[in-house]
């Protein structure tokens, strides 16, 4: 398991480390020594040493300090996934040198339940799915397992320069894919009752990523998606972050798009997901600014927003 950064904004920070090291230990010249107007009240620690997510259970940290204006607005870094491991929560705080931290131990993680799973490339590439790169520069759009993993061993890699179009790759992913008996997913057909759900990893110093996500709904069943009088859904997602983000979406928040702008769809008009047919994934990016990347995990649907 790897690095796992959780900051405190403005002036606290936690770091959840997967290896082991020295609990008392205090990195750098002392609090004391370089601002003594700065002091610890009640040193940093975990409310327990071990916790199992599997049971829904969560682990608290706390310290107090002098400095009136310290607070955590809850957000975090890195994306925080663990696997059964030892951790190590660490606690910086901003403008000081000092950092303080405890271990922690994961007994198990949390259950995840979801309801239909696209691809989460634990498996390599199924034969079922259809893959389309372009002939540009530096074109990876394969399947990895190295130190970016966040959800099991392998993620989806999406890079390249293409200075003539758009599109630098995409994935249809059929029904087929899931079922030799029907031409649809199977999934919940109350739109309402269906999230989609992905993992997505803004790369650090690129230009803007376009992850453009479109739902193709079969409404006669007859195996084949018509453009002029069944619907499509579309869900762009602008990567502009750095580090893994999950991303849910209710279906029926899901809309109809033309170059990036809400329409009419071409059918009956009413989300379907039973009826959907096959999901495009194509991964975007403006062609004049050059090459662009981005990451993808866990695509799947569930009856919930995804937590993890």
């Amino acid at each position: 398991m790897k690095k796992i950064v959780l900051i405190a904004t403005c002036f606290l920070g936690f770091t959840f480390l997967s290896c082991r090291k020295d609990a008392t230990k205090i990195d750098g010249p002392s609090i004391e020594e370089l601002y003594s107007s700065f002091k610890v009240l009640a040193n940093f620690k975990a409310n327990k040493d071990s916790v199992d997510f599997a049971s829904g259970a969560t682990v608290g940290f706390s310290a107090t300090f002098n400095a009136a204006s310290t607070v955590w607005n809850g957000t975090t870094t890195y994306f925080p996934l663990f696997a059964a491991e030892n951790c190590i929560a660490k606690l910086t705080i901003d403008g000081v040198t000092d950092t303080f931290q405890v271990p922690v131990k994961i007994k198990n993680t949390r259950v995840v339940n979801t309801s239909l799973v696209i691809a989460d490339y634990e498996n390599g590439f199924n034969p079922a799915w259809v893959k389309f790169v372009q002939t540009g520069a530096n074109m990876d759009f394969n399947i990895k397992s190295d130190s970016s993993k966040v959800q099991g061993n392998s993620y989806l890699n999406m890079a390249g320069t293409v200075n003539w179009d758009w599109l630098i790759g995409m994935i249809d992913y059929p029904a087929s894919a899931y079922s030799t008996s029907s031409n649809t997913l199977n999934l919940n057909a109350n739109p309402d009752a269906v999230y989609f759900n992905c993992l997505v990893y803004g790369v650090p110093n690129t230009n803007m990523s376009k992850v453009l996500f479109q739902f193709k709904e079969d409404e006669n069943a007859d195996g084949v998606f018509n453009a002029n009088n069944e619907d499509e859904y579309d869900f762009n997602i602008d990567v502009t972050w750095t580090g893994w983000k999950l991303i849910s979406i209710k279906y029926s928040d899901i809309t109809a798009l033309v170059n990036g702008q809400p329409v009419t769809p071409k059918g009956n008009s009413i989300h379907n997901p039973n009826k959907i047919g096959k999901i495009s994934m194509l991964h975007l990016a403006d062609k004049a600014l050059g090459a662009a990347a981005c990451k993808i995990d866990f695509i799947c649907f569930t009856s919930a927003p995804l937590e993890l």
